[in-house]
């Protein structure tokens, strides 16, 4: 490729470490489009001829059907999928061939290259979010009025419904898709026609390339567009982040799983047994989501480091940009799926749930709120609820199985009509603000999840 300027040959160890075909074939049908529409490009602006443009098509459709078949053959003398294009190119259709690299480097066309991935990756993790949602939106429906423990600080704090504990992930999983959906209008500009660092004097079409590949319009500095992989961070970064949002939830999955909280019975699909112990039921995909989160996280670290010391234009570091994003894609395309998987089989246990939910006196803020409501301070009424609750663990009962008396000893204040307050049910109905864990509220908040999938 550059022989006119070396006499002699790469090292062996050079042409190993300097090739990257192993990694970057993945770019095989990117970089076939951008060359598609760069030649032709170059045909409309009669910088190459009309035959020229046509021949370079029917090779690069021919090129496309062979790889799509698996007859890429790599070859590290080629170096990367550029190369192989270009050089089957010539293969195929002779000195015209050579004509194709007018106008263009292989910075630009790397950049170009790797933004189409990356833009197809935020598309894929948007339509994976996407299938979360709905698995996660309609064990919520089914789930609206089912009671369960809220934790803080994992221990038992008050009363929640399963379906509003499942609709916080819908949350999160609608900040992750914002953020890819922000990526990739931020990342929808052609690096094309930048060429190697100083853009080129050939009379080229620019806005041209970047309509063909679906581009809103060119980067504007030459230099910039081809050192930046702020479109890579960017992915990477709402993939850790949704990466983290799903290790949570397979966090809980596990917990809930074990056998002292028997929230869940894992189905065969997402389980696995023991070599050794024959009564095991182990949540392996749920542990694996949780762990493919570090390997995303470490993924978005490895690629900021890599770009933390770059001066402009490019360097040979950047050919390390692509095995940390082309990781991640893959983990988060498998945790996504797997946890749509697990959520739509998994099958809940509301009687345990509602066991847990009822210890550890979780009712007691609904008792310092009856006072509370009915004129009594809060920090006052908070004090008065925290005896009451002394109480109940002292006769070992539960804070709904102290009667009137009871209440009343502790203070006057109290009236009947709070003593119904105080069970499972009637404390996630109350909370009835908006965003709240009562029943009707989670059905809304479903139905307007629901409505805004509808509207995209």
């Amino acid at each position: 490729m550059w022989g006119g300027r070396f006499a002699g040959g790469p090292a062996a160890v050079m042409r190993e470490i300097n090739a990257s075909i192993a990694v970057d074939k993945r770019l095989w049908r990117e970089d076939l489009t951008a060359s598609k529409a760069h030649a032709a490009m170059l045909g409309a602006q009669g910088i190459i001829s009309a035959d020229e443009a046509a021949a370079i098509a029917r090779g690069l459709d021919r090129i496309a059907e062979e790889y799509a078949a698996g007859k890429l053959v790599e070859d590290s003398a080629l170096e990367d999928i550029h190369m192989h294009v270009e050089h089957r190119l010539g293969e195929l259709i002779g000195p015209a061939a050579g004509k194709l690299h007018t106008a263009r480097s292989r910075n630009d066309q790397v950049a170009t290259d790797f933004k189409l991935f990356v833009r197809n990756c935020a598309d894929e993790a948007i339509a994976g979010i996407d299938a979360l949602e709905d698995a996660l939106l309609a064990r919520a429906e089914e789930h609206a009025a089912t009671v369960m423990p809220g934790f803080t600080h994992l221990q038992s704090g008050q009363p929640v419904t399963l379906g509003h504990h499942l609709m916080a992930y819908v949350a999160m999983l609608a900040r992750d898709r914002s953020r890819f959906l922000d990526a990739r209008a931020r990342m929808n500009e052609s690096p094309l026609g930048s060429a190697a660092l100083a853009g080129t004097g050939f009379d080229i079409d620019r806005d041209a390339t970047a309509k063909t590949l679906g581009f809103d319009r060119p980067t504007t500095n030459s230099l910039d567009a081809v050192s930046d992989r702020d479109f890579a961070v960017d992915y990477l970064h709402a993939a850790a982040l949704c990466s983290v949002h799903l290790s949570r939830l397979a966090e809980e999955i596990i917990m809930w799983a074990s056998q002292p909280f028997g929230f869940v019975k894992l189905p065969d699909a997402w389980s696995t047994g023991s070599s050794i112990m024959p009564n095991k039921r182990n949540p392996d995909a749920a542990e694996l989501v949780r762990g493919h989160s570090a390997r995303i996280v470490g993924d978005l670290v490895a690629l900021l480091v890599l770009l933390k010391g770059l001066p402009l234009a490019y360097a040979k570091d950047l050919q390390d940009d692509k095995p940390p994003l082309f990781d991640a894609h893959d983990l988060l395309s498998l945790s996504l799926a797997a946890m749509a998987g697990m959520i739509t089989d998994l099958e809940f246990v509301p009687t345990k749930m509602r066991a847990a939910a009822a210890a550890g006196h979780a009712t007691a803020t609904e008792l310092a709120d009856w006072l509370a409501a009915n004129g009594v301070p809060f920090r006052e009424a908070h004090h008065i609820a925290g005896r009451a609750v002394a109480l109940a663990e002292a006769t070992g009962k539960a804070l709904d199985e102290l009667n009137l008396a009871d209440l009343q000893g502790i203070d006057p204040r109290i009236g009947e009509n709070a003593l119904p307050r105080l069970s499972v049910e009637a404390a996630v109905k109350a909370r009835g603000s908006a965003g709240g864990t009562a029943p009707d509220r989670v059905a809304e908040a479903v139905a307007a999840a629901r409505a805004a999938r509808r509207s995209r």
